[in-house]
């Protein structure tokens, strides 16, 4: 199955029933055209349980690790990751904004 860029866009992203985020841009290396991450814009349940944030609207890259098969699934709702909460951090890494 191919989707296409703008099906990803606004998309919930859940850890199992819980949604902690949206899609908000998909990260894509120059150098060999692969997608690297996913930009989630997380809830501010998510930012401050993961990250330890006191905000929501915290914008982190999430890997493509934490997407592949058997971790992740597409479903009508969004993006269902499969990974443990206390360990959703390793997969996550600040937006740079410069």
């Amino acid at each position: 199955m191919r989707m296409k860029s703008k099906e990803f866009m606004d998309k919930d992203v859940y850890l199992g029933s819980e949604k902690i985020g949206k899609v908000k841009d998909i990260g894509i290396d120059p150098e060999n055209w692969k997608v690297t991450h996913l930009e989630v814009e997380l809830t501010k349940d998510a930012a401050e349980s993961v990250l330890g944030a006191k905000k929501g609207g915290v914008r982190n890259m999430l890997a493509t690790s934490a997407l592949e098969e058997g971790v992740a699934l597409w479903t009508e709702k969004g993006l269902n990751i499969k990974v443990p909460k206390t360990q959703l951090h390793a997969y996550l890494k600040p937006v740079d904004e410069t």
